[in-house]
């Protein structure tokens, strides 16, 4: 009898701890794979708010609850040309929960060896959502109407001509200086925290000009406080607001820069989670209140999955190796960091 009672003791004992199959009839609680998402997500904006950047991840988080059924909270890490905020992303865990916006300026900043991380291997490009030329801003009231009217005025002033970008090595600091190359002309840098300090600086007449992605002046183009008098790309654009802005070449300048604007992830997330990712991103890109938000924004959505997106990484990565290198810009970056 006291063996039995023993035994009969030692079973319930490992019930209670969940060590004998059958006992009970709690189930057996999900994955954390399986119940993703089960909070908020964060979405790291690498620029300061109000630029292009910052407007497509706001436009992605409203529509995004939608297809993930959870918030996506926009944090904006500004500053080193989007290093800091791609560092936060490359040390952010490998749940799911924390995303970044990514940009030419992943690809760039690493060629120029002052990175702690190699971005272009150490993130996972999950979808691109944009992709657009640079164009060229200056202040409406400007004496300059076009871009070789700029051109011809910085050749007979030299360092007169000012231009504020995000950071030392972005996008829009390598587009000044190709553009500075080309036409032979000498423009000064100056670096700001986002391309929305930037336009602050060109309307309050402290640089001359700046160049852009679409969302981050269209409104200033539309209310006539900024011009437009260039566009860096093989062929005008269609939107009616600039239509008849002639590009970059057909003004003597062979300068064609684009940008493109994507979402990745730290790797080594769960294929299940990554999986429900970009089955939501996929939907919201796609979604019509996002494609009118576009719309109103002057832009197109240029949506690429994440085999084509990884594949375009791969070959911008080995095209701006090349751009730097045949630019002199790592040498010159190296001289203004000085």
């Amino acid at each position: 009898m006291k063996m039995r009672r023993s035994i009969a003791l030692s079973l319930m004992l490992l019930c209670s701890m969940g060590l004998v199959a059958g006992c009970g009839t709690k189930e057996t609680p999900a994955t954390a794979a399986e119940q993703y998402p089960d909070k908020a997500i964060t979405l790291i904006v690498p620029y300061a708010a109000g630029g292009s950047s910052d407007m497509l991840a706001r436009a992605i988080g409203k529509v995004a609850y939608k297809h993930l059924g959870q918030n996506i909270v926009i944090k904006n890490v500004p500053g080193a040309g989007g290093i800091l905020g791609w560092n936060e992303l490359v040390k952010s865990g490998e749940d799911g929960y924390a995303l970044g916006t990514v940009d030419t300026g992943a690809l760039l900043q690493p060629l120029y060896g002052t990175t702690p991380y190699h971005y272009p291997s150490a993130l996972d490009p999950l979808v691109q959502i944009m992709e657009q030329p640079f164009v060229a801003v200056v202040r409406s009231d400007s004496p300059w109407n076009s871009l070789s009217e700029l051109v011809d005025y910085a050749k007979q002033h030299p360092h007169a001509v000012k231009f504020g970008h995000s950071g030392l090595g972005n996008t829009n600091h390598v587009v000044g200086e190709m553009l500075a190359q080309n036409a032979e002309i000498t423009l000064d840098q100056v670096p700001f925290k986002g391309v929305s300090e930037s336009l602050a600086a060109v309307l309050g007449g402290h640089v001359e000009l700046m160049f852009s992605a679409v969302p981050a002046i269209q409104e200033h183009v539309k209310s006539g406080t900024v011009k437009v008098i260039g566009i860096a790309a093989t062929k005008r654009m269609s939107d009616p607001l600039y239509s008849n802005v002639p590009t970059f070449q057909e003004q003597g300048v062979d300068v064609v820069f684009g940008f493109f604007l994507g979402i990745a992830a730290h790797k080594g997330m769960p294929k299940e989670v990554k999986a429900k990712l970009l089955d939501a991103l996929e939907k919201t890109v796609n979604d019509p209140e996002y494609i009118e938000t576009m719309r109103k924004l002057g832009m197109e959505v240029n949506y690429l999955g994440h085999e084509e997106f990884f594949q375009k990484w791969l070959k911008e990565t080995r095209r701006l190796a090349k751009v730097v290198k045949e630019s002199g810009i790592v040498e010159k970056i190296a001289e203004q960091k000085k």
